[in-house]
C-alpha cells in the first residue's frame, strides 16, 4: 500500500500499524549492534543477512 492509501484506510488501526512495523525494524537493528549479532531481512525475493558490524557503519547506534 502506498502512503496515500493508508492515510485513507477505513480501519484506522492499518496506519499505524506501518508506524509500529518501523519501531520494530528499528528496535531490531538497535539489538542487533548491542548483541553482537546479525539480522535478516527480505530484499525483493531474496533474504539478506545483514551482521552488526554493517548496520555499525550505516550509522545504528
Amino acid at each position: 500500500m502506498t502512503k496515500d492509501q493508508l492515510s485513507q484506510a477505513k480501519d484506522k488501526d492499518l496506519p499505524a500499524s506501518l508506524i509500529a512495523l518501523k519501531r520494530a525494524a528499528r528496535t531490531a537493528r538497535e539489538i542487533a549492534v548491542s548483541t553482537g549479532t546479525a539480522i535478516v531481512v527480505q530484499r525483493g525475493q531474496k533474504p539478506l543477512r545483514i551482521t552488526a558490524e554493517e548496520l555499525r557503519k550505516a550509522g545504528v547506534k
